[in-house]
């Protein structure tokens, strides 16, 4: 929200309060409270009729360090509030410092000034007339402004499809269903970090205002409306450090089963599908030898004007229980589409709105709506009962035979509403989601066991990333929107979230061949992969016969690099650091990498560079060492650009100087045992590394310790081989614990 007309002046009726000076502070051990009068204080008469700003310093965790900004206390507190992690003792007290960890915030008394200071500089202040008091037109905003140093850069704040870097842009923190070619954002979190050593994080669940460098060019600037704000600055000093502090503090993601990297394939949304259908796709994939894990059926196969029921459309699935078996006899998964809005035609909407567990108005009724569902009314998760309710609903799929849900939707939650709990309607808009996929997460949890619950779900805020995996909505079916797909995704990394997928193809419209082509290794070169669409089909040979043999290539070969890849979502799960990574992140003191968004680094070892043309060309990026092509074998050494031209088989995908690849045994499916058979594939090895090999629990299962002198093994007595880059595979027998390489 701007509040200002230019720098010096502000918009016709709105009246700013500033604090201009420390008057007083209290402390104890770990909080510091100071009280800063809106003008400076010449005598005493200057006290009456004035202002008091009250700023509040704590620290839940090291490095990591919160103000609340408020003027009037009295109000209700109501909720939601976000569920943050703390630990005692985090920080001390000296004077008008608080210090936590590395990180520092000390207060300047006269002026005002309030640095955040780590490393011995200051990271970023808020000076004289940045922290405000707003009133405007009788509404009351708290208003925030920090430095933005020169050549620092701002990343995050969700899912965004614009440009990566978000200097100069206005965001609105409200989550909405607004596509990938727009500024909304089904995932909006009030969080961002910087390539100059911390992130800030907005403690408010509810509508948040950002001017990044736009209306002040020198400064982020953060809004909520109301009496306070809360806001913690976290140190890193690196990318990866300050995403680890943040999803200490807002939730860490579960560990998804192996079995959901896999290919997944739906029936499309507004397709025709009965059986026979669902059956000629899964024939028709095992008749290509396309190894596929997880079917989805999308929306249809709950009736028209019935969703949601959760009962099977008997026209078109007469026997669901029988299908789904059969499926599973094949080896596949069973995921479902569902959302949290109930139609009027449905049989739970009685029983829903006379159980009270429908959203309502303000005068008792079910709130409702026709945009998407005639008469639809919302679940009402902040009524437990209404979560046991829905979960049931659930249950009775998953005793049926289904694996996991796509908890699509989440976003279109109205404000003109009460509800249950007493929620602040606003602060619940975008909160909504969050306790939709924590119900169905929960469930698939308490259902499935612990490691087996995965979602495929559209919306999300902070903290959301606890419950993965997350897909990046509805693109168009062209390469501009496979281009911001991936700046979606790579923003939301940036947000703390680990896992995230995307419609290969892109959902609206029928891709041409050459765009679902070029799609299909950037789909099968991210956490999780599916083939889904709106109107039309997705099974490759609907496009051409290379279409097939691309699919079965990259499927292959993320079936090949699971032992990795796996490694890097145990990383996620335990560390907060995703599986796909923004250049930046990996190489936060290139400044070649600052504002790369057209490629990737999956995991630690792999820089991926998807390509946006038809006609092959490209330019990527290849940062300082030798980097070896993980398909053809060619070094380049960095830093360069390079252009070439690539066939549809083809995409830069490299692998990182100093680098032991494990190399998985089986590319016919994605849950296999990792260490039986592995292949450790070693790239410019010149000093000891260790690679470990996970199990389906994340537990390490084997470990390899590499270096010029020998590859040394522990863990179970399995076959195994290495293979130096440019020389022939060295097979180990079972049992073998060392090699010793030669030169």
């Amino acid at each position: 929200m701007k509040f200002s007309d230019g720098y010096w002046h502000m918009r016709e009726g709105v009246h700013p309060l500033y604090p201009a000076q420390v008057h007083d502070h209290t402390a104890d051990r770990d909080w510091l409270t100071v009280y800063a009068p809106t003008k400076r204080l010449e005598h005493r008469g200057d006290t009456l009729n004035r202002p008091l700003v009250t700023v509040r310093a704590e620290s839940p965790m090291p490095d990591v360090v919160g103000l609340t900004v408020s003027h009037f206390s009295g109000g209700v507190s109501r909720g939601p509030r976000f569920a943050l992690s703390s630990v005692a003792g985090a920080a001390s007290v000296q004077d008008l410092s608080l210090t936590s960890g590395s990180l520092s915030v000390r207060f300047q008394r006269d002026p005002w000034r309030v640095e955040f200071v780590a490393g011995g500089r200051v990271l970023t202040a808020s000076g004289y007339k940045a922290m405000a008091l707003v009133e405007d037109a009788g509404r009351h905003y708290v208003r925030e402004q920090l430095t933005l140093g020169v050549g620092t850069y701002v990343y995050g704040l969700g899912e965004r499809f614009g440009a990566f870097v978000k200097n100069g842009q206005t965001v609105d923190i409200w989550n909405a269903d607004g596509g990938t070619s727009s500024e909304q954002a089904y995932k909006n979190v009030p969080f961002f970090l910087t390539n100059a050593g911390y992130g800030v994080f907005v403690d408010h669940p509810g509508h948040v205002s950002y001017e990044v460098g736009s209306e002040t060019v020198s400064r982020v600037q953060f809004s909520v409306e109301g009496q306070s704000l809360r806001y913690f600055v976290i140190y890193g000093p690196t990318p990866k450090e300050i995403l680890r502090k943040y999803t200490a503090l807002t939730g860490r993601p579960a560990l998804p089963p192996p079995w959901s990297f896999g290919l997944w394939l739906t029936t499309s949304f507004t397709t025709s599908y009965d059986e026979a259908t669902v059956t000629s796709f899964v024939d028709g994939m095992s008749a290509r030898d396309l190894p596929l894990s997880v079917f989805h059926f999308d929306t249809f196969w709950m009736r028209e004007f019935h969703w949601c029921d959760f009962e099977w459309d008997p026209r078109t699935f007469p026997d669901p229980r029988g299908m789904l078996k059969r499926l599973r006899e094949r080896g596949l998964r069973i995921s479902l589409w569902i959302n949290p809005y109930i139609a009027q035609r449905s049989a739970l909407f009685a029983e829903g709105a006379a159980a009270g567990f429908l959203v309502r108005t303000p005068d008792g009724g079910v709130w409702q709506t026709d945009m998407w569902q005639a008469g639809m009314g919302l679940v009402d998760f902040t009524n437990p009962a209404a979560r046991r309710w829905y979960a049931d609903k659930l249950r009775a799929q998953l005793d049926l035979g289904v694996d996991c849900f796509k908890s699509d939707f989440g976003e279109r939650v109205p404000t003109d509403v009460v509800w249950h709990d007493g929620s602040d309607p606003e602060r619940m808009h975008n909160y909504y989601t969050h306790l939709y996929n924590e119900t169905v997460f929960d469930l698939l949890r308490e259902h499935r066991g612990e490691g087996e619950a995965v979602l495929f779900a559209r919306s999300a805020t902070a903290g959301g990333q606890k419950f993965p995996v997350h897909w990046g909505g509805d693109s168009e079916s062209t390469l501009e929107s496979m281009a911001e797909s991936l700046r979606g995704g790579l923003s939301l990394a940036m947000s703390g979230f680990g896992f995230w997928s995307h419609d290969i193809g892109g959902f609206e419209g029928r891709p041409d061949p050459a765009v679902f082509k070029r799609w299909i290794p950037f789909g099968l070169l991210s956490s999780h992969s599916r083939l889904h669409g709106n109107q039309s089909y997705r099974v490759p040979w609907l496009f051409d016969d290379e279409a097939v043999d691309v699919l079965r290539a990259f499927t292959r070969l993320k079936y090949r690099l699971m032992p990795y890849l796996y490694a890097a979502a145990v990383t996620a799960h335990r560390e907060g650091v995703p599986v796909m990574r923004p250049m930046v992140a990996e190489f936060p003191d290139d400044p070649a990498c600052t504002h790369l968004d057209r490629q990737y680094m999956l995991g630690d070892s792999l820089m991926v560079a998807p390509v946006f043309t038809a006609s092959g060309e490209t330019a990527y990026y290849v940062p300082a060492g030798r980097w070896t092509h993980l398909l053809t074998g060619e070094v380049v050494e960095g830093p360069r650009w390079v252009r070439e031209v690539c066939g549809f088989d083809q995409v830069p995908v490299y692998v990182r100087p100093g680098t032991a690849l494990a190399w998985g045994a089986r590319d016919d499916r994605p849950d296999y045992d990792y260490a039986d058979g592995v292949t450790l594939r070693l790239f410019e090895v010149d000093g000891e590394t260790a690679v470990r090999i996970p199990g389906p629990d994340g537990e390490t299962v084997a470990t390899f310790t590499v270096s010029p002198a020998g590859v040394r093994r522990s863990g179970p007595a399995a076959p195994w081989r290495v293979e130096v880059a440019g020389r022939s595979p060295v097979e180990m027998a079972a049992g073998t614990r060392e090699w010793t390489l030669t030169t």
